[in-house]
């Protein structure tokens, strides 16, 4: 991990990871919708790592956004 967007993102996932199992029922559906996450993640890291700061960071707080609407959901 050599970059800001690396490590930010990794501590998103690994959040997304803690929060299935302590936070949902563990179901499918609510897996599919933190896979969706943990996809918008990924793309954040390679247009961070690719220069687009803004844009990463956007991609981030939605990602995390929606994971918070789910988990709570």
């Amino acid at each position: 991990m050599t970059t800001l967007f690396d490590v930010l993102t990794v501590s998103c996932f690994v959040a997304l990871v803690i929060a299935f199992f302590q936070f949902t029922e563990r179901d499918n559906r609510t897996l599919l919708h933190f896979m969706l996450a943990g996809i918008v993640f990924a793309v954040a890291n390679q247009v961070g790592n690719a220069g687009s700061f803004y844009l990463a960071l956007i991609l981030i707080l939605a990602g995390a956004g929606y994971a918070v609407l789910i988990a709570r959901r």
